[in-house]
């Protein structure tokens, strides 16, 4: 019996730990082929050495297992390292297949205390570098689509955040990255359908070091008990999202964690004011939507997590 991804070839970056590492040796696990990135640094910060260590442990992990990997230590965020890395898998692999966009670094701070830098280098990680991989990645595509006079296949899955569907007070780089991602999503889905490619985001929810402050009043279950913010929780969605059953999925957003699945919809209407003239006057707007913010409790804004039901105490 084949596995789902038998025969296809995969990269995820940021896989030399936490969430990237669950999703790499799932995709293994399910058939592919697995390009294992990870720039290898040791803070979350993105401070530290770069290291191959951490991107070539999860490779020998994955052979050890009985697959195929390579690792890449690489900056995604950078142009020329992204098309090094697209091109590693289709050099060693034949064609890419399946592009998981999982790297990622935090620089909390207040919107008021936070440095140029601060918000440049979380924006340049996230945003920038799923930009990258994915202009690399769908020029490939294209050109094999092209070749063959026809659609071919290629799945992307980004990492976006709940921080960007609730938000997140000490995080506006990471919530604006968040959001930027999945407007990359959404294009990329219109634009490369007609190549067959599909293009996904995910919001999970899990215990990585990225998330340790996050998740700091979750206890890590007894063992034996579930540990419904494991990793390895989330990578079963990627892992479908990137195989041709998942052919009808495109330009979604998912919130994940253990044992729930959410498929989230697009904003819609919550409220209409038509003016009673050709235009509104600040004193027409006035008599409107200060009532109507006056009705809703003080200081209310979106939550998702309250939303889904999925709030901690």
């Amino acid at each position: 019996m084949s596995l789902p991804l038998e025969g296809l070839s995969a990269i995820v970056t940021g896989a030399g730990r936490g969430l990237g590492r669950a999703e790499a040796v799932e995709l293994a696990r399910l058939g592919a082929s697995v390009v294992v990135n990870d720039f290898g640094q040791s803070g979350r910060d993105g401070s530290g050495e770069a290291s191959a260590a951490p991107a070539e442990e999860v490779a020998e992990e994955i052979r050890a297992a009985g697959g195929q990997a390579v690792a890449h230590l690489g900056d995604v965020a950078d142009f020329e390292q992204a098309r090094e890395l697209v091109a590693l898998a289709v050099s060693r692999f034949g064609k890419l297949d399946v592009l998981v966009n999982n790297a990622g670094i935090l620089r909390d701070r207040m919107v008021f205390s936070m440095s140029e830098e601060e918000w440049d280098s979380v924006i340049r990680v996230h945003l920038k570098g799923h930009f990258n991989t994915t202009h690399f990645a769908s020029a490939h595509w294209r050109e094999r689509s092209k070749a063959a006079g026809g659609p071919v296949y290629g799945r992307i899955v980004n990492t976006s955040s709940e921080a960007f569907l609730g938000g997140s007070a000490g995080q506006p780089n990471y919530a604006a990255a968040k959001g930027g991602i999945v407007g990359l999503t959404t294009s990329t889905a219109l634009a490369l359908a007609k190549y067959g490619v599909t293009a996904n985001a995910i919001c999970p929810r899990a215990r990585t070091r990225m998330t340790e402050d996050v998740f700091a009043g979750f206890q890590v279950p007894e063992e034996g008990k579930l540990d419904a913010l494991a990793p390895e929780h989330v990578a079963p969605l990627v892992g479908y999202l990137a195989s041709p059953a998942a052919a009808g999925a495109n330009g979604q957003l998912f919130v994940v964690h253990g044992g729930i699945v959410v498929v989230m919809e697009r904003p819609r209407v919550a409220a209409k004011f038509d003016t009673a003239k050709e235009a509104f006057s600040y004193e027409e707007l006035d008599g409107l939507l200060t009532p109507h913010y006056a009705s809703r409790p003080a200081g209310e804004t979106f939550a998702a997590a309250e939303v889904l039901g999925l709030k901690h105490d």
